[in-house]
């Protein structure tokens, strides 16, 4: 209520008021157009060249493509087309170059000088998420690290080039309501409030990843689908402190970080959206997870993003939000849950999963699309089977491993017990992928197995052998 009097009260300082706003934000923020990039990551061993990559990325009208390396036959391919390129140092190398600027020159002078100009390299993101891991070593190492790669970068007068790290969602203690928005108190000090003083410093980004879909999907019943879809006309949600109200679940995240900076002492540092996207597909457990709505989230994200004028957060109106969004291709050899080798836009064989287009001038819904069937959570039982044809030996490493863990997970399937037969790596492997996710799915496990396994609600139980199952 209290924004719509703000609007109405008068309509001629709110003419004239527009386009200052829009004139200030548009010279301010030349260098940050808001037009999406896509994240190119390479975790599949069927994807195509990066020639025909690059065409693929060109036919979606990005502004700018993200790799998670320095890949030279990308970077090789990325020459001359005017296309903005994020690189990435990988976390492995962060406590080596925290301190080495020698090994910082080196790199940069390997990885980015030999390609600038050509290829426009824009961003050098240290690291990957690297508040998500356990190894708090590296954690104390990233600012650091990002300090040498800036000093490289300045010694070889690459002033273009800005340096950043994308986090998680994660980094935050408290995310609701977006006011109280509240970094972890483990790293506030110790990582957080050096970066952000990094990134005040030097004119940089806090590069953040943003998914809607596993907050909504966490929380279903609370948290209504079309809000993390950015659907239009769907009931938003007021912040009672702020009075600020949000019409998606994007928006209230990024405020959420927003004010979490502000808490930490930096309240005017730009966001960059690392990554965003919604899976097409998953596992039979994962609610959600459609080519339909993968369709539909990332059509509104890119109308949202690319709005006339700017449209920013309920927080930060009229602010440019440049992003990425996830992922370039299904990428077949990433581990976890299912949902992560499915949001690509392409299939590996180079087809369209749907229709997108980066720019935000084909902004039609989607048409012809399968409708989602998972919208809500599948309720009956789940077996965990090893993927017909699977290479052998690395299946009986599998079984090896699966039987290791848990509590007597394979114990039916020793000689003489009641699932022993048949008496093949395929029974046997089944049984004990079944086992051992059943006994450890709540602390984590997945049904996966380096991409030997795969869900069934086909009871595979046999005679008095009876799979172990999880039940929803």
């Amino acid at each position: 209520m209290k924004q719509q009097q703000q609007q109405t009260h008068n309509k001629m300082g709110l003419i004239l008021l527009i386009p200052l706003f829009y004139l200030l934000f548009s010279l301010s923020s030349a260098e940050i157009a808001p037009k999406p990039g896509v994240c190119y990551g390479q975790l599949g061993n069927n994807l195509p060249q990066p020639s025909t990559s690059i065409k693929l990325i060109k036919s979606l009208k990005a502004g700018r493509v993200k790799i998670y390396d320095t890949n030279p036959k990308i970077l090789k391919q990325l020459k001359n087309t005017n296309i903005q390129v994020s690189v990435m140092v990988p976390n492995e190398l962060i406590t080596f170059i925290a301190n080495n600027q020698t090994l910082s020159n080196n790199w940069v002078r390997s990885n980015i000088l030999r390609f600038y100009p050509k290829t426009k390299i824009r961003y050098v993101l240290v690291g990957n998420e690297i508040l998500s891991l356990p190894d708090n070593v590296t954690w104390t190492n990233l600012v650091p690290a990002m300090r040498r790669i800036r000093r490289s970068l300045t010694f070889f007068k690459l002033k273009k080039v800005k340096v950043g790290t994308p986090l998680a969602m994660d980094c935050l203690e408290v995310s609701f309501p977006p006011s109280s928005g509240k970094f972890r108190l483990s790293v506030t000090d110790s990582v957080i409030k050096p970066l952000l003083q990094f990134v005040n410093r030097t004119k940089s980004f806090f590069f953040i990843d943003v998914y809607p879909y596993f907050a909504w999907a966490s929380d279903p019943v609370n948290i209504k689908l079309g809000y993390a879809l950015l659907e239009p006309n769907v009931s938003g949600y007021t912040d009672p402190v702020t009075g600020l109200m949000y019409t998606n679940l994007l928006e209230q995240m990024l405020d959420a970080v927003y004010f979490a900076m502000k808490r930490a002492g930096y309240p005017d540092i730009r966001l960059f959206i690392a990554e965003t996207g919604w899976p097409n597909g998953g596992d039979i457990d994962q609610i959600g997870a459609s080519i339909y709505n993968a369709a539909v989230y990332n059509r509104n994200v890119i109308k949202f993003l690319t709005q006339k004028p700017l449209r920013g957060t309920p927080h930060k109106p009229f602010v440019a939000l440049p992003s990425f969004v996830f992922s370039l291709y299904n990428e077949n050899e990433k581990p976890g849950l299912g949902t992560e080798r499915h949001f690509g836009l392409f299939y590996p064989n180079g087809s369209g999963i749907y229709p997108i287009d980066l720019s935000g001038k084909t902004l039609e819904y989607p048409k012809g699309l399968p409708v989602p069937t998972n919208n809500e959570p599948y309720k009956g039982k789940i077996w965990c089977v090893a993927v017909r044809g699977a290479n052998t030996t690395a299946l009986g490493g599998a079984l090896s491993y699966a039987c290791g863990q848990g509590n007597g997970t394979c114990g039916p399937i020793k000689q003489g017990g009641k699932c022993f037969k048949p008496d093949s790596l395929w029974w046997h492997a089944s049984y004990a992928f079944s086992s051992y996710w059943a006994q450890l799915r709540e602390s984590g496990a997945t049904c996966y197995f380096d991409g030997l396994a795969v869900q069934t609600t086909k009871n595979p139980s046999f005679g008095s052998c009876k799979f172990p199952s999880v039940t929803l």
